[in-house]
């Protein structure tokens, strides 16, 4: 079965949030009160949501920052867990019923 692409959360903050509103990413930057390379490194997915990030984001476009920083987590798993996969998949259950 092949696998979808992770997406970073920044390709949904541009997809989703800035192409629509025709909102510039120096136009973001400004209205939160953030330096611009930290949009555009985060747009590019050089850089993750902190949660500074995340409150001024979820106060500027009205949203919760739990929804960014899920973006952020789910975003981090999932490349986690590809990485380590062979890793992961060798660490055997805990039985209780062993115990």
């Amino acid at each position: 079965m092949e696998r979808l692409p992770n997406v970073h959360p920044g390709e949904i903050l541009q997809e989703e949030f800035l192409i629509p509103l025709g909102i510039t990413a120096y136009r973001l930057a400004k209205d939160v009160g953030i330096p611009q390379t930290r949009v555009s490194e985060i747009l590019k997915g050089n850089r993750r949501i902190t949660a500074d990030t995340a409150l001024r984001l979820s106060c500027y476009f009205g949203n919760s920052p739990k929804f960014w920083l899920g973006l952020q987590d789910d975003y981090d798993l999932e490349e986690e867990a590809v990485t380590k996969s062979e890793e992961l998949n060798s660490i055997r259950r805990f039985d209780k019923s062993a115990a």
